[in-house]
């Protein structure tokens, strides 16, 4: 099997157990669920999917030497994503990281994954465990191949497209941990990473959008419109029971979602949006030396605390438009 991604180049792929995954129901499923949970048609934004990604994640792994194992986690790991990705956490507050993790098993052990692993000697209760994988996963503000990946795919569509590949072919694996090869390379890399948390991920017009389609959602669920099973199929499942739905309520909302008016305000908000606080600190090789960026770039150490301070904060705003 040969795979071409446009930033990490050609792969052949010959193992058997990663062609028989690739092609498997809950892999494929992967292409309609958006990475960044908005419906592509209410966002200027440029688009991927966890498909995507976790192919990309797969061939990162590989580059960096990972064992076939871990290239089988890192292909796996965002198999259970609910549709819309991470909007079922605005939808459904309080689903804790327990819940994910057990929910994530459930799928895979409900799917015909489990066969395929055992069929090439694999161990699935292994494999579920991320954490059982330094290149895979890692706490911030280290990398990781999950973190790298998002980044990367986000730099090359539109954050800093000249550099993506750099970024890419800059990665090292450092006894079982990803770093870069060079203080520059640490430094676009870092510096585009906060790029796409202000004015994306974090970005207060993207919050607004996501508070607004998780209405939208809420009130489908309350009308019976849609149901939390349909999470576990696809986004084009759930956009075509809202849109054939012709409820005045979703139908509203759906007007405003694409260019939601609002103001920011510092006192007396109505809407107060929380954010996932991310960012990077990555270590890098220096004349044979290892440095973290904050250590040698008092800048980007001063932007970082920022960015926590502004995160306690969080997005107050009002909205313009009714509903």
């Amino acid at each position: 099997m040969k795979i071409k991604d446009p930033i990490y180049g050609e792969f052949e792929i010959k193992e058997p157990v990663l062609i028989e995954l690739i092609n498997s129901k809950p892999v494929q499923r992967l292409k309609n669920i958006d990475q960044n949970g908005l419906p592509k048609e209410y966002t200027d934004f440029p688009r991927c999917n966890r498909y995507d990604h976790s192919i990309g994640v797969m061939l990162i792994l590989r580059k960096l030497g990972a064992s076939v194992e871990e290239q089988i986690a890192g292909l796996l790991h965002d198999v259970a994503h609910t549709a819309f990705s991470h909007m079922i956490d605005w939808v459904i507050p309080n689903l804790n990281e327990d819940y994910h993790e057990k929910n994530h098993e459930k799928i895979l052990m409900n799917s015909e994954i489990p066969g395929i692993l055992k069929k090439y000697n694999f161990d699935i209760n292994r494999i579920i465990n991320v954490e059982n994988y330094s290149l895979l996963e890692n706490k911030i503000p280290d990398l990781c191949a999950d973190r790298v990946e998002y980044s990367i795919r986000e730099f090359y569509l539109w954050a800093n497209p000249s550099k993506a590949k750099f970024c890419y072919s800059s990665l090292v694996n450092y006894n079982g941990k990803i770093i870069l090869s060079s203080m520059k390379a640490a430094e676009i890399f870092a510096k585009t990473y906060l790029k796409c948390q202000k004015e994306y991920w974090s970005g207060t017009e993207n919050k607004v959008q996501y508070y607004l389609f998780a209405k939208i959602l809420k009130i489908a669920l309350k009308e019976k419109i849609i149901n939390t099973k349909d999470f576990y199929q696809d986004d084009n499942l759930i956009m075509k029971k809202l849109k054939e739905s012709k409820n005045k309520n979703v139908e509203e909302i759906f007007s405003i979602l694409k260019s939601p008016r609002f103001e920011e305000v510092e006192t007396d908000p109505k809407i107060i949006l929380t954010n996932k606080l991310r960012y990077v600190d990555p270590e890098f090789l220096e004349n044979g030396e290892i440095y973290r960026l904050s250590e040698v770039n008092e800048d980007y150490k001063i932007s970082i605390e920022e960015l926590k301070e502004s995160h306690k904060k969080g997005i107050k705003v009002n909205l313009l438009d009714e509903f």
